[in-house]
């Protein structure tokens, strides 16, 4: 079954982005004083990406599929921070008006920065889906586009740009670790993967207080979840998408939840080991890893998203 998004979306995103996203380095994760495991490790530094994430890919690659009166009427997003922060980016790029919603609980400094690249920031409820909500309201009464944070074919393949990129840089690679929010970068990720190189497994990594794909998997359908109970903002959709899910269904291996203090330690690590500042999203992989939850056997070769920037590991 061909779902969603294909390696040629994909490799086409990755030709309409080069030169407007940064190709983030890979950091084989070597001379660790708390070992995670024998195998090797291998940091994809998507933290480094203009805006602080990998969503710069997805939202630059919709943005440049735009027709010239789109991009002239505006663009407005809904996000827990960092699709904000690349809707807002992109807007810039473009020098078009960008409005972006944010529910309540996103930091102040992260609503800070979206402003300071330029966008109408507005909060609106307590989670991701009521901004949501309001943020398609305001786009269809003012004519503006609609950037969706994780559902768009297009933002899904500019995200799994990512993919393309670790398979370039490393070799034999045995597993790719990514955490989830609403599915946009491990569909994409995963979507790549297992065109070019299907033996390698996806490991998506979710919140124990916020496991909306595992759900839905596991039962069959989209699931909406009745609360959020995680402070991983940037992963915590009450419920994803039917494009997420089906792809998510047919090319992700398996799922691990992490707990908000697994990611915090998990960020620490990353602090003290290799002076990455990662938010707690941006740490869920090595959460994982650390937890025993991913083979890092001998011989093992895993690599891991680092997907997002923050000051979960510094600030205690």
């Amino acid at each position: 079954m061909t779902v969603g998004v294909g390696l040629e979306d994909i490799q086409a995103a990755a030709r309409r982005l080069k030169g407007r996203v940064r190709r983030t380095p890979i950091l084989p994760a070597t001379f660790q004083k708390q070992l995670v495991g024998v195998g090797d490790l291998f940091l994809k530094l998507e933290h480094l990406q203009v805006s602080g994430s990998f969503k710069a890919r997805g939202a630059v690659n919709t943005l440049l599929s735009l027709s010239d009166e789109e991009i002239k009427r505006g663009i407005c997003t809904a996000s827990g921070g960092n699709h904000g922060l690349a809707v807002a980016y992109a807007g810039w790029v473009a020098g078009t008006r960008a409005v972006v919603y944010l529910p309540s609980s996103t930091p102040g400094a992260k609503a800070d920065k979206v402003r300071a690249w330029g966008a109408e920031v507005i909060i609106e409820g307590a989670v991701w889906d009521e901004a949501d909500a309001a943020a398609r309201l305001r786009a269809d009464e003012e004519g503006m586009t609609y950037v969706p944070a994780f559902s768009d074919p297009r933002v899904i393949a500019g995200q799994g740009t990512l993919g393309l990129e670790i398979l370039e840089d490393i070799a034999e690679l045995d597993t790719v670790v990514v955490a989830i929010g609403g599915g946009g970068l491990i569909s994409g990720v995963a979507t790549a993967i297992k065109a070019l190189r299907p033996e390698i497994r996806v490991i998506g990594v979710e919140p124990t207080g916020a496991p909306t794909l595992k759900r839905s998997v596991e039962q069959g359908a989209l699931v909406t979840l009745e609360r959020i109970e995680t402070a991983a903002g940037t992963l915590a959709p009450r419920t994803s998408a039917q494009i997420n899910l089906d792809i998510i269904k047919e090319r992700v291996d398996s799922f691990v939840l992490v707990s908000d203090a697994e990611m915090r330690e998990a960020a620490r690590w990353l602090w003290f080991e290799y002076a990455i500042g990662s938010e707690l999203a941006g740490a869920a992989s090595i959460a994982a890893i650390m937890k025993g939850a991913v083979d890092m056997g001998e011989g093992r070769r895993v690599a891991a998203i680092i997907c997002g920037a923050g000051e979960d590991g510094i600030v205690r």
